[in-house]
This record gives C-alpha cells, structure tokens and sequence, in this order.
C-alpha cells in the first residue's frame, strides 16, 4: 500500500496563522467585556431621594409609652412632630394643626416593645402650609448646580461610588430641597463608578473636569470628605470630616465627630451632613462658593496660572501704548509755536528717568504704574522690564530734574531712594 504525501500550499501557510491571530483577538475581547462589566455590575448605584422645597428636621429622639405598641407609636410620632416643630421655632399650634403641615415621618432607628416605643425619627414639614407660621414662605436663594463628590476613607481605602457605602447613602437619603445649595448627586451606577472614583478629585484638567460637569448638567463640584478610624472591632468611631470644593480639591473646613459604635454610625453620619450643609452655605453667603470660572472658556485646556500671565502681558501692552502715546502727544505740544513772542517763562525740559520698583505680585505691577503715572510733572509711564516676585523696572518722562521727580513720589506715598542715574520706589 503507497501513501500519498501531502505538502502545505502557499494559501494554507498564510490562512492558519490569520485563523489563530483572530481566535487570541476574539477571546481577548471576551475576556475584556467580562471585565468591563464585572467593574459596572453589582449593586453599586444608590439612587437619591427627589428634592423638594419641603422642611426637613432629623435627630429627634422620643421614647413614649403606650397601651399597646402601635399607641406607643403613634405617641412617640406626634411626640417627634412637636419636638421638630419647636426646633423650627414655629408658634404653639394644636396637635390636629400640626399632623395638618407633616408631609412624612423618617424613620432613622426604632425600637418597639409591648407599651414602649424608642427611636430617633425625622419630621417632613409642607412648605407650603409651614411656610406662613415659620416665615420661610418667600423666595429663597439658591447656589449653582453643584456636583457632589462623597469621599469615604475607611481602613486606608478611598472609595467613591466604586461600592455602596454608608456616606454615600446619607447623601442620597437628604432632602435638600431645602437647602442653600443645589446638590447634584450621581447615582453610582452603571459608568458613574468607572467615572466617579477618588482619583478624579486630584485632576486638574479643565477640560477633563468640563466634560465630567456638562454630563451632569453641573457648574461646579463639591468634594465632602469622611475619614473613619475604628478603634476596635465593635468600639468607638472616630470620623474627621473635611469640606473640599473645586476642580483644585480647594480647602473650606473640617471638623471631628464620634459615634459609641456601629449603631451610632448612621447617626454621626446624618450629624456631619448637617454640618456639611451648614458649611457650603456659609461659604455660598460669603461669596466663596461660586462655580470656578477657568471651567468655562472656550476650548483648550490652559492651566489658570498662564491665563492669567497672558492677561497680565495683554494690560502691561495697553498700560505701554499708552505711554507712548502721552509721550507722543506731549512732544507734538512742545513742537508747537506759542501763541506770545516772548514768553515770560521758560518752560521746564522733558528728561527720561529710569525708576525701580518692587513687585511682589501682579496686583502691584498696576498699581505702581498708576501711582506714578498720576504724580504731578510725568508727562509718560513705560515699562522696561517686568519681574513677578523681584524688581521691575519703569521709564519716566518726567519735566523736572531727578531730585524734583523723587520729591513729587514721595508727595504720592512712595519710599524713594535716589541714585545717580534713576530712583529706587516702593510702598
């Protein structure tokens, strides 16, 4: 028996190394995908609760007693609705007035026994029927949409959005529609865990920021910090709070707070938001908390520093055009014929002086230009050399000698020190 042998084709040799290149391309993106969707899969996202102009008073304690649990209830609910209501600093009302104006009761912790009900709840108040009894019927103002970052550092790890978390789920459970400041408060779910992580709060890209705050329909960003120590497993809890806010991760405030134990988290976690709140809408009242303006130029992504050394640049340019104009303008004046043949005054010569100044920031560049340009005699100001943090350097057409020119600074509350050739000012 003869056996047939049987050689590789030139088509053969180069269609087996195609067919394994595409098999390690197709299990590739197998295993991506698998990957990219375990990173968004699983209970991530925490939804927020709807804002609404309603007032909110949490942490009211009660323990009331009954005829029966569901009496001991009911009396520990109205119990909650008077201590909240005196809380607002609302006038004595009736109990069947007051239940009139509760929207909800929130319930934090409840403990119900036979004839005995404890628990610490939160009290909704309508606006709209509290609003009159309270004074807090009109018109209320309100910050930018503020995208709200929660940060939760516990056992040296920082999470955002990447897992549910209980600072995370105090700030979807907050009714702020009563609050100063527009929260915007992501989900967590789907991409907002891959988008929304720790790292992005140490970005500084405009741009990078710009996209992130269109996607969220956001002007700016607000980055609420909570750092967790345990002491021991089933001890006390020590939070440090820090309030941040900005694409710089910009330092407003920080406080500290304890709770006994696990039970008493939750509690010191609504406290700090309480705290939180307080804080962003002082800042808001002092005009520290407004949207950063470097997020809304137009294209490009120019660090702020180098923004404003062009804008300085562009004012020493105008503040020299200037200069040569006045100087321009004063020689064609001198040029002219005097109207009398003899005058009866020589007129004072027009002599260029160089001038040092200080200038330790930008601000002072201007207003050393100024001072000089309004003293009595100069006739021009021009810049020669700019040094941010040093000593600039300034031409002076001034009608007048040097020590003339150094007096009349002095008159204008400069510290002059003269010089053979040129003076040396500063305030």
């Amino acid at each position: 028996m003869t056996f047939a042998k049987v050689s590789s084709t030139p088509l053969m040799r180069r269609f087996i190394p195609a067919l394994i290149a595409a098999c390690v391309l197709a299990i590739a993106g197998v295993l991506a995908w698998q990957s990219l969707t375990a990173q968004v899969a699983g209970e991530r996202g925490i939804a927020p609760l709807t804002s609404s102009t309603d007032i909110e008073v949490g942490d009211l304690k009660v323990d009331v007693i009954g005829k029966n649990s569901d009496d001991a209830r009911k009396k520990g609910w109205r119990a909650a609705q008077r201590l909240g209501w005196k809380k607002l600093g609302g006038p004595s009302i009736g109990d069947s007035q007051l239940e009139s104006m509760v929207s909800a009761v929130v319930i934090e912790s409840e403990q119900i026994g036979p004839r005995r009900y404890i628990a610490t709840l939160g009290v909704i108040f309508d606006r709209s029927r509290a609003g009159r009894s309270l004074g807090a019927s009109g018109r209320r103002t309100r910050s930018a949409p503020m995208l709200l970052l929660p940060v939760l550092e516990s056992g040296g790890v920082n999470t955002m959005f990447e897992m549910r978390n209980p600072w995370q789920r105090v700030w979807a459970e907050y009714q702020s529609g009563a609050s100063a400041i527009n929260y915007v408060r992501p989900s967590g779910a789907n991409g907002d865990s891959l988008l929304l992580t720790f790292g992005q709060t140490g970005r500084r890209s405009r741009t990078w920021w710009r996209n992130i705050l269109d996607q969220f329909e956001a002007a700016d960003v607000l980055v609420p910090v909570a750092k967790l120590q345990r002491q021991w497993p089933g001890g006390p809890i020590e939070g440090e709070f820090t309030a941040r806010y900005g694409p710089d991760n910009r330092y407003l405030d920080s406080f500290k707070l304890t709770a006994d134990n696990e039970e008493g988290l939750t509690a010191m976690l609504v406290q700090a938001r309480g705290r939180f709140n307080d804080i962003y809408a002082k800042a808001l009242s002092d005009g520290l908390l407004k949207p950063d303006a470097t997020l809304n130029f137009g294209g490009g992504s120019a660090d702020p520093a180098i923004q404003r050394l062009i804008a300085l640049g562009r004012q020493i340019l105008a503040n020299e055009r200037a200069a040569a104009a006045a100087e321009r303008a004063a020689a064609t004046r001198e040029a002219e014929p005097t109207p009398t043949p003899t005058p009866t005054a020589t007129a004072a010569v027009v002599a260029s002086y160089v001038v040092q100044f200080a200038t330790p920031d930008a601000p002072s560049v201007d207003a050393a230009l100024s001072g000089v340009r309004g003293t009595a005699g100069v006739r021009g100001v021009a810049t020669s050399s700019i040094a941010i943090g040093g000593t600039s350097v300034m031409r002076v057409s001034y009608a007048g000698t040097l020590p003339e020119l150094a007096a009349a600074l002095r008159s204008r509350g400069f510290a002059v020190n003269e010089g053979t050739t040129g003076l040396g000012i500063s305030r």
